[in-house]
Order: C-alpha cells, then structure tokens, then sequence
C-alpha cells in the first residue's frame, strides 16, 4: 500500500511539475515581450557632465543630434527641449537632428546570441532610420544603414537599472571629445563629438584623439510624449502616402511596431 501510494504520487506529481515549468517560461516570454515594447518607447538622449573640467559648462545639459555620420552633442534649448544651433551655423541646412530613437534587434545571422541594437531617426523628410554603432578603430559613436554598422559594435544597447541611463555592453562609459576648430565650418559649426570609452582609458589617456580634451558624461533617456510621438508618426505616414502617390521610390523605414513582425 505505501509503494502504491508513493507510485501514485509520482504519477500525479508530474503533470503538476510539467504544468509549472510551462507556465514559469510562458511568463518569462511575457515579460520579455513587454520589456520589448517598453524598449521600443521613443526617447531623446539629454547629456550630463560632472568632470572636473573647466568646460564642462560646454558638454552639461546638452543634447545628442545627429550629423555628417556621427554623433554630437549640442546646447538644449531649456523650454522646446531642442538643440540651439551654434552661433557660427545659427541656421543649417538641413536642420540638425536630435536623436530620436529606440531599441530593436540588430539583423545580423551570424551574432549568437542576437544583439540588442540601438535606432534613431535622421532626418523628418524624408523620414528614416539609422543604426547607432560605435567604430571599432576610433570607437566615435557613428549612425548609419546595415551595410556601414554590420562590421562594428553595434550592441548589445540598453538601459540602466533605473531605466534612466543609456548603456553599452553593460556600461556608461561615453565621454566627449572637442574636434577642435578644423572643419567646423563643414560641420556646421558642430565641436564636441561623443565616443564610448570601451576601455575604460580616456581613449588611450588621450592618445587617440591627438590629445583633444576628453570629459566624461553619461546619456540620459527622456522618452518623448504620446501626443509628440502620435505626431511624428501621422506626419511620417502623410509623406509616405505623397511619395507613394506619386510614384516614386520612398525611404520611408517602418514603424517600430511593424518593425518587429518582421524581426
């Protein structure tokens, strides 16, 4: 009788275990999934810099934009939130773009496990997507399609425990870098270049940037509204419907949600 009884309840038992172990992983991918759709929130990227530094002034409270394939940081305008352009380019053309972003899935087959990539928005018309990377040689922080981040460190991308902060490869280790004077009037007048300092040496104690000052920030999410991220996207769609109606070719990248279907 006890054996009957302990045969009986193994047999019991272990559909109750099975049920468990399945609904534990059903949970566990809808947590992914919902961590998925938080993450694909669009945000800015605000900039904080405590160096000791006397122009710390010129990096602190600014904004990351977008230009020229690389990643800058410009003054915020305290009251729209958008970056003031610099005195000697006060109207450039195009405009200069914020970055607007979020994360997704980086495509690439052969990276086991798959990354979590980083895309912003790089222009309003035509509207469209880029990759954010970081160079593997002079590890800047750049923007571009498939075909120019594939071949870089294209994530894995992410926030910090606070979900406040932006993060690579499990880090904060941005700083940035004044390009000087020279080119400046090609680059609209654009100085302080962010990169990721992935080994933790101020680029080599400075080496790689040929001695240009090099402070450390850190990049802070503000998730863009409802109401402006609705806006975005109704005026995406309309220039995607001119293009289409008129027959030409759109640049026009998905949206986020679409975007994942896909993936």
């Amino acid at each position: 009788m006890p054996l009957g009884l302990f045969l009986g309840g193994c047999i019991t038992a272990i559909p109750v275990v099975t049920g468990v172990a399945e609904g534990v992983s059903h949970q566990k991918k809808q947590n992914e999934e919902a961590a998925n759709e938080t993450r694909m929130v669009k945000f800015n990227l605000d900039v904080f810099c405590a160096a000791n530094s006397s122009r710390k002034g010129e990096v602190n409270g600014g904004i990351v934009v977008l230009r020229h394939d690389k990643v800058w940081i410009l003054p915020k305008d305290p009251t729209t939130h958008q970056p003031i352009p610099p005195i000697s380019s006060p109207s450039p053309t195009p405009p200069l773009h914020p970055f607007a972003g979020f994360y997704i899935q980086y495509p690439d087959d052969n990276r086991n496990p798959p990354e979590r990539g980083l895309v912003s928005t790089i222009s309003d018309d035509p509207p469209m997507l880029n990759w954010i990377y970081m160079d593997r040689t002079t590890q800047e922080l750049r923007y571009g399609n498939r075909t120019a981040s594939i071949a870089h460190v294209v994530g894995a991308w992410d926030w910090t425990d606070d979900e406040a902060g932006l993060v690579l490869e499990g880090r904060e280790l941005f700083v940035a870098v004044d390009e000087g004077e020279a080119g400046m009037e090609e680059r609209s007048g654009l100085r302080w270049a962010l990169y990721f300092d992935r080994y933790d040496d101020k680029l080599g104690r400075g080496k790689m940037v040929g001695g240009r000052e090099v402070l450390e920030c850190s990049l802070e999410r503000r998730v863009l509204s409802e109401e402006l991220q609705l806006k975005q996207q109704q005026e995406a769609d309309k220039k995607m419907q001119v293009k289409s109606s008129g027959g030409m070719k759109t640049q026009f990248t998905a949206p986020a949600a679409e975007q994942k279907r896909r993936n």
